[in-house]
């Protein structure tokens, strides 16, 4: 992959003194729009999992409303996550550099991030987030369509009823525990890594340190537009 592939335009146009672009505003716009709607789906469907979580329903417009936003929140953010996959698929690629980062990865829990592998603008983590809601988003996706339009789904054919409920449910709970953690590690662990799907850039030191590869082929983009 060149430069001019892999990177924007924008950030082989940044200042050396400057801070860099990490994501572009259309980056940024899909990535809120597949959280905030991923969210939205996350509050609603536990509160149709079980009477104990119905609260969550009341908070977000009570349960009729819930029942009728939830479906097509999950389209909005099925796009979204698409979009993502289209533009991303090849930073996704699993790498040599992501196994020797991954070999190492006691550091990056550690927040020792000088003692890891240089890698480029993702790392191996990021990575399984991304295809763990991408593979995640289409099972939903086909068990979510089954579960919306039920009713017409004959009851000689019910086992699709069950099997909907159980892919549903189990896909769920996976990219719930997935969204946990990239959350977590978003904010708490990786300092900076929030603020960049906000502004869109990082600092110079923030790049070199996290994303060594992709900060040193920012640098040779730029010196080659010089």
């Amino acid at each position: 992959m060149n430069v001019s592939e892999a990177i924007p335009s924008s950030h082989t146009a940044a200042k050396t003194a400057g801070p860099v672009l990490r994501y572009t505003l259309t980056e940024r716009i899909h990535h809120w729009i597949a959280a905030l709607t991923y969210i939205y789906c996350l509050l609603t469907g536990l509160a149709f999992w079980s009477p104990y979580l119905f609260w969550m329903a009341v908070i977000v417009g009570g349960g009729a409303a819930a029942r009728f936003w939830h479906p097509w929140s999950g389209l909005f953010f099925t796009a979204s996550v698409f979009w993502m996959y289209k533009v991303w698929r090849k930073d996704m690629l699993t790498t040599d550099a992501d196994r020797a980062w991954w070999k190492a990865v006691q550091n990056y829990i550690r927040n020792e991030d000088q003692n890891l592998p240089p890698i480029w603008r993702f790392n191996l983590g990021q990575k399984m987030f991304f295809w763990l809601m991408f593979y995640g988003v289409i099972l939903l996706l086909l068990s979510g369509i089954a579960l919306w339009f039920v009713e017409s789904i004959p009851w000689s054919l019910r086992w699709v009823r069950y099997l909907a409920i159980a892919v549903h449910v189990a896909v769920a709970l996976a990219t719930i525990g997935g969204f946990i953690i990239h959350v977590y590690m978003g904010t708490a662990m990786e300092r900076g890594a929030f603020g960049s799907v906000i502004r869109g850039d990082v600092s110079r030191a923030w790049a070199d340190k996290h994303h060594h590869t992709w900060y040193e082929q920012i640098l040779r983009g730029s010196a080659a537009r010089k």
